[in-house]
């Protein structure tokens, strides 16, 4: 799912595109991805965009008389644009707009369809959207305290949860903890003072350093191949791969369609996590260290 560092960079290159243009035409070629029935998608053609926004993990255009339009990626939705006269790129589009600067198509990857599409009238319907997390770049570390604190969870379930904090997922998360040597199972009812600035500090460093890297990669370019597996980072995706840090194997816990990956070294003082599928399956021969889970899989 594209996240915080994401979602700023496609505004970026969208405010430099749409901002200030008229939206010509409005197509929707699969209805299920409108989630919405008033106002209808066709008032916003022949409409000027006058501002874009990110709300949480969605990208909002706004456009005259106070309509909005909320594009949700969820985990496959992506975003593509063309210049005038050329085709988009990507698959066969579920959302077409064409604007006097260009076209902007949204795609979605795999069978599931998950991505959504919001027509709003007012900024108080488009407050609606937003789950209400604080914004992890525009607050100090006592509201990010505050916000850990409000429930007792896993540090890694408070930094996805939309309502605690916003813009942050699966992958950032995983780059966080690793990154302020945290283990991703410590309960934020037991975290101390000096931990949560460490996490704080993390989540600052992580996140500008991947808009700016993003934002790199992309140039004056459209960011295609949006993704949430990249080589570059330390832990997320790099099951079995070395910690850039330490050298160990990056160790993973798997649970429905998500995985958390992180640094046994680096962050469990060398303890593994148990994993519930196969601690299930293994029972009391469940490994508890990195030498154990070596010593299992040369058997």
């Amino acid at each position: 799912m594209p996240e915080l560092p994401d979602v700023e960079v496609y505004l970026e290159a969208l405010t430099r595109r749409v901002r200030g243009a008229r939206l010509e035409a409005l197509r929707i070629a699969q209805p299920f991805v409108l989630r919405t029935v008033d106002p209808k998608p066709a008032e916003l053609e022949r409409r000027t965009v006058t501002e874009l926004r990110r709300v949480g993990k969605r990208v909002a255009l706004g456009f005259e008389g106070d309509l909005w339009l909320v594009i949700h990626l969820m985990i496959a939705g992506r975003l593509h644009w063309a210049e005038p006269g050329k085709k988009p790129p990507g698959r066969k589009p579920l959302v077409e707009l064409r604007f006097s600067t260009g076209v902007l198509t949204l795609t979605e990857a795999g069978s599931k369809r998950r991505a959504s599409l919001h027509v709003l009238r007012g900024v108080e319907s488009l407050a609606a959207h937003d789950p209400g997390g604080i914004e992890p770049l525009e607050i100090d570390v006592a509201t990010f305290a505050r916000a850990l604190r409000s429930a007792n969870h896993t540090l890694k379930r408070s930094l996805t949860d939309p309502r605690l904090i916003s813009g942050i997922g699966n992958a950032y998360s995983d780059e966080i903890l690793h990154r302020a040597r945290l283990s991703p199972i410590l309960m934020t009812g037991r975290i101390t003072d000096d931990e949560i600035a460490r996490l704080f500090a993390a989540t600052g460093t992580v996140l500008r350093e991947w808009v700016e890297r993003l934002r790199e990669q992309a140039g004056a370019e459209f960011p295609e191949g949006v993704t949430a597996f990249r080589p570059e980072m330390a832990v997320h995706g790099r099951y079995r791969k070395p910690c850039p840090d330490c050298g160990s194997p990056v160790q993973r816990i798997v649970y429905a369609e998500n995985e958390t990956n992180y640094c046994a070294t680096c962050q469990t003082g060398g303890r593994l996590l148990a994993d519930r599928a196969l601690s299930r399956l293994l029972k009391a021969d469940w490994p508890r260290t990195l030498d154990e889970m070596e010593a299992l899989r040369s058997r």
